[in-house]
């Protein structure tokens, strides 16, 4: 029996979107950022912004999505991810912007503002 036989199209249940490429994941057992690659790729392709979206990251773990998603991507230094996507933005304000923050960036950027304001 093929693969073909057995899992039918209509019946199908997960299938890899197909902005994500075919890399191995390097993550740490038990890490979800390959589901959460997996969702954003998901909601990308939904939206049909494939083409038309740029994807912030800053160092750490979140900084190797680009390895792994096939859009634009800009890196940037620790906390400094919401002011570059809003400069890019601006440039291109037909595009959709978002910054990838991990657990160890996070604190980076949204912190400050809470002692600040």
């Amino acid at each position: 029996m093929t693969k073909e036989e057995i899992i039918k199209p209509e019946n199908l249940v997960y299938k890899k979107p197909t902005l994500m490429n075919d890399n191995p994941m390097h993550y740490c057992p038990g890490c979800s950022h390959g589901v959460v690659h997996k969702l954003i790729a998901e909601v990308l392709e939904e939206m049909g912004m494939e083409d038309k979206t740029v994807g912030i990251s800053p160092v750490g773990c979140a900084v190797f999505i680009y390895n792994y998603l096939e859009i634009d991507w800009q890196e940037a230094a620790h906390g400094r991810a919401p002011a570059l996507a809003t400069a890019i933005k601006r440039l291109w304000p037909d595009r959709l912007v978002f910054t990838y923050q991990a657990t160890v960036t996070w604190h980076v950027s949204v912190l400050p503002k809470q002692f600040t304001h």
